[in-house]
């Protein structure tokens, strides 16, 4: 089994990174210095303004050590890593089913089946938890919506129904997100989705934990030696890590929008840590950034119950057996991908 290890985000302007012995140091601006041994790491993030040596670039990638840059506000730019590792049979093998639309449409299939059944996960939870605070009406008809679409996924369908369905079943679920912000008085609000730039706080947290996520299971698919560029749901597009996106979508909601739920609902951030551009972009505060980081790595190290293995490990583990196990039903070990049921 794989261990659990801390990714390293740097969100301090002006800081850099460089290697001292087995050590990524992070010198910042006033001289001050932070050391983090690099077996204990497996992964850096770098915000906005954040430099590193070559020689640390170097080391990091004949450790396997990814490191990726963002903006400040967390729109992802590039990543550093090493050569590419797993068997060249395993791709080939993904970039064939990935042509063909009828492979490709029957992991779509599972991958989107995970993502619906976890969404009414989480909308049950919060009607069972909270009863008297959600809007019960709308978030039932919600899961109308959801469980029609459940019904439709049990059977064969082309790609372009498959994305339809994933489509109408975002929209639903997006439609009643704001009923499960629980402390009106707080101000947190969610119209709708909006995503590029998000223009309120909600969508902002949104974004960025989004963006962890696909950051991390792209981690974990390159791990297991395929190809993160070549998925079966989302179109190629030059750029776009198409098969972490798909991953993705069985851990949006139980994993990212549950954690910018909490961090609201428990009034762990505020207003007060956002700020909105002239554009119209909100964006947030450092300290709020670094709030929301120690959540997410928090989660990942909590402990769930894999409903394929039966064994309970670390969150943080789960998208690597799910990349693995996607890479033993490409190699035509297992007769399906199973997707991740949370409950």
């Amino acid at each position: 089994m794989k261990k659990l290890l801390n990714t390293l985000y740097v969100t301090t302007q002006g800081s850099y990174l460089f290697k001292e012995g087995e050590c990524v140091v992070i010198r910042s601006d006033d001289g001050a210095k932070k050391r983090f041994p690099v077996h204990v790491l497996e992964g850096i993030i770098c915000f906005g303004n954040v430099l590193c040596s070559p020689f640390l670039l170097g080391h990091c990638a004949d450790r396997g050590l990814s490191i990726s840059f963002l903006t400040e506000r967390g729109r992802y730019l590039a990543s550093v890593q090493g050569a590419q590792s797993g068997n060249v049979l395993l791709r080939r093998e993904q970039y064939r089913q990935a042509a063909d639309e009828s492979y490709a449409a029957g992991i779509a299939r599972n991958i989107i089946a995970g993502k619906v059944a976890n969404s009414r996960a989480v909308l049950r939870r919060y009607l069972r938890d909270y009863q008297d605070r959600v809007g019960s009406d709308s978030v039932h008809s919600a899961l109308e919506v959801l469980n029609g679409c459940a019904k439709r996924l049990r059977f064969p369908l082309g790609l372009e129904e498959i994305r339809g369905l994933e489509g109408l079943a975002a929209n639903t679920y997006f439609g009643v997100f704001n009923e499960l912000i629980l402390k009106n008085d707080n101000g947190f609000s969610f119209p709708g989705r909006v995503k590029r730039p998000p223009t309120d706080e909600v969508n902002c947290l949104l974004s960025f934990v989004y963006t962890l996520l696909a950051h991390d299971i792209r981690s974990a698919v390159e791990a297991v030696g395929l190809d993160p560029q070549v998925g079966f749901l989302h179109r190629d597009r030059p750029g776009r890590p198409g098969l972490a996106l798909d991953i993705m979508e069985e851990f949006r909601s139980f994993f990212a929008d549950r954690l910018v739920l909490s961090l609201v609902n428990r009034g762990e951030i505020n207003l007060k840590g956002f700020v909105k551009k002239e554009s119209g972009a909100v964006l947030m505060d450092d300290d709020t950034r670094k709030v929301v980081l120690r959540a997410w790595q928090k989660r990942k190290s909590d402990q769930v119950m894999h409903p394929f293995l039966k064994e309970r490990i670390a969150f943080g583990l789960v998208f690597h057996i799910q990349a693995r196990l996607l890479s033993r039903y490409l190699r035509g070990e297992l007769d399906g991908y199973p997707p991740f049921f949370w409950k």
